[in-house]
């Protein structure tokens, strides 16, 4: 193998990293790769920075260091046999390394993508450009060793990807970041290239060496190159954390908007509320009132209905006493007419006989005018009880019960005067039942007078059952009254109840109202402030970012995607060539391009556009008089 026999020369030579050979053939192959690379590196890395410039595709050290990568990469790379041929290639292990690093899914898709490619070599070596180009290949590398797990589907077990030295060359790959590459892709044959190491420009010449200027001056360059990037780094990270604010102030702002409305929202349905239950107790009041007013003319009603119906009880009472008047002048005049008459004492017996039945008759309607008059006291009692509120009226029906109870007391004496009465005429009747004997004679005219007088106390009794039957009428058409002006009275107290309840609801939404009021008129205040740092924050952003414009440039145009000048409009051909500007990345044509700036990233003064050239000179300008 000529790689091995070269770097075995080549480390025999080199006395200031002696290296003892190993007896695994795969372990020399691996050092003698690393001491490869690590010169290409090298080499590569001092000629760029002393170029002072972009490196194309033409370089030759570029060239060399892709060379001594490809060999790094396809050492113990296991060869996949099929029923057509043998293919041995890494573009396996860098396809994979689209699922662990997403970043690298653009030139991924990209190298599979490009038109004239048919060999997975050739993908691989587009891929190895694109990623230097993005200053990504340290990256994509240690992604990939990371995952050994994968790597073993590819490599050897002896392989450099699968032991140390892989990682060693990827800590050296972190030294190519410094170097700015354009290389450009489309149109080279990728696939038929040949990976042939080129060791005459790793041969040193004492007569060349670099002095210690030079080596100040890169160190230098290096320092300020990496102060540059730092700087941009640093800008970059204020910008997301400004904008990370920004998303979160617009969050805050969005909510504290939403909760604003929420509030408008519920204080305009409380007022909406507030409003209905006005009504609501107007209505209310209303009906109350209309309610109080018919139950006070419906007790006017009764108090009247009971005034009259004592009246008519009176009158009756008044008659009972009369008849009886009439009946006990009766007696007397019967007990003298026995006295004279002794005669007709069987017609007596007879006519005494029929007495007594009436007396039992008029005992037994006294029975049931006892009855009632109790009957009448509950009922004068129950209503005295139901009519509390009107202490008038009360005292009114109080006096009539007691005349009643009076004129009872009355009635009873009365009766107990008759039976005693009767009692004595009865032991007179037996003194002289011989006397009426003789008088039953004369008995019979006046026992017609009294049966017509009985006929009459008889319709008298009938007609006084039927006022008493009408009388408890009206008493149960009283109660009744009574009964639903109590059920109106507790309605009347519950929606009082519920006034009381609204009335105090009305309070609490009063309350809540000026607190929402307060709530909101913070917000707004908080809204106004955060417009003010939202409106201070914007203005920095944009600082930021044309200070970010002018420091990081803006995206690399294609030379494919341009086919004419942007600031001329004119057609590229053959005399009218492409030239990028190094600040915007665009592309113009030479007459459109002829300035030359010193940029930030560039150590000497490069090509810019008219439009940047004086955008620049006028930053510059502000700058030095600020």
């Amino acid at each position: 193998m000529p790689i091995k026999q070269n770097c075995e020369s080549d480390n025999a030579s080199n006395t200031k990293q002696p290296v003892v050979l190993p007896r695994d053939p795969m372990a020399i192959e691996r050092s003698n790769l690393l001491s490869m690379m690590k010169l290409s590196i090298k080499v590569l890395i001092q000629s760029s920075l002393s170029l002072g410039r972009t490196l194309d595709s033409d370089y030759p050290p570029l060239q060399q260091f892709f060379v001594v990568l490809e060999h790094c990469l396809k050492h113990g790379l296991k060869v996949k046999k099929s029923f057509i041929s043998q293919n041995k290639s890494i573009w396996g292990p860098l396809e994979l390394v689209e699922k662990l690093s997403p970043e690298s899914a653009d030139i991924t898709t990209s190298a599979r993508d490009l038109p004239g490619l048919k060999t997975g070599l050739g993908r691989a070596r587009a891929w190895l450009h694109l990623a230097l180009m993005q200053k990504k290949v340290a990256d994509y590398m240690k992604a990939l060793l990371e995952r050994k797990d994968l790597l073993g589907d590819f490599y050897e077990p002896g392989a450099l990807m699968m032991e140390e030295e892989g990682t060693v060359i990827v800590g050296m790959l972190v030294g190519l970041n410094v170097i700015d590459a354009n290389l450009c892709i489309k149109g080279e044959d990728l696939d038929s290239q040949v990976g042939v190491i080129d060791f005459s420009l790793y041969l040193k010449d004492p007569a060349k060496s670099e002095t210690t200027q030079d080596d100040a001056k890169m160190t230098a360059i290096l320092d300020q190159k990496h102060y540059i990037e730092e700087l941009n780094r640093h800008l970059s990270g204020t910008v997301t954390d400004l904008q990370a604010k920004m998303d979160s102030l617009e969050k805050t702002n969005s909510k504290l908007i939403e909760e604003l409305t929420a509030a408008t929202d519920r204080i305009n349905s409380l007022r909406e509320e507030q409003e209905q239950l006005r009504k609501d107790n107007e209505i209310i009041l209303q009906s109350s009132q209309k309610k109080e007013e018919a139950s006070i003319q419906d007790s006017q009603v009764e108090l009247e209905t009971y005034k009259q119906t004592r009246q008519g009880l009176d009158e009756m009472y008044n008659v009972v006493w009369k008849q009886y008047k009439e009946e006990k002048r009766v007696r007397q005049e019967l007990e003298r007419e026995l006295e004279l008459q002794t005669v007709l004492k069987q017609e007596m017996e007879v006519a005494m006989r029929l007495l007594e039945k009436d007396t039992h008759e008029k005992q037994d309607t006294l029975a049931a005018l006892r009855q009632q008059l109790d009957q009448v006291k509950t009922l004068n009692l129950q209503m005295f009880h139901k009519a509390q509120d009107s202490e008038r009226e009360a005292e009114k029906k109080q006096e009539d019960a007691g005349k009643l109870e009076e004129k009872m007391s009355q009635m009873e004496e009365a009766m107990k005067e008759m039976e005693l009465r009767l009692q004595n005429s009865e032991s007179e009747r037996r003194q002289s039942d011989q006397s009426d004997r003789d008088m039953r004679v004369e008995l019979e005219g006046t026992v017609g007078a009294m049966q017509k007088q009985l006929t009459d106390l008889d319709t008298l009794r009938l007609g006084l059952e039927s006022e008493l039957r009408s009388e408890r009428e009206q008493r149960q058409n009283m109660q009744r009254a009574l009964q639903r002006e109590q059920d109106n009275s507790m309605e009347l107290r519950t929606q009082l109840q519920q006034l009381q309840g609204l009335h105090s609801e009305l309070v609490d939404l009063k309350q809540e109202k000026q607190q929402l009021q307060k709530t909101c008129e913070a917000q707004e205040q908080t809204l106004q402030e955060m417009g003010q740092h939202l409106s201070q924050s914007k203005l920095k952003m944009e600082d930021f970012k044309e200070v970010n414009k002018a420091l990081k440039g803006h995206a690399w145009l294609k030379d494919d995607e341009a086919t004419q000048c942007k600031q001329c409009q004119k057609e590229f051909s053959i005399a009218r060539r492409k030239h990028h500007c190094r600040n915007c990345g665009d592309i113009y044509c030479s007459s459109c391009s002829s300035n030359e700036l010193a940029l930030p990233s560039y150590p000497r003064p490069v090509r810019v556009c008219d439009i940047c050239h004086s955008l620049l000179l006028q930053r510059s300008s502000s700058s030095l008089e600020s």
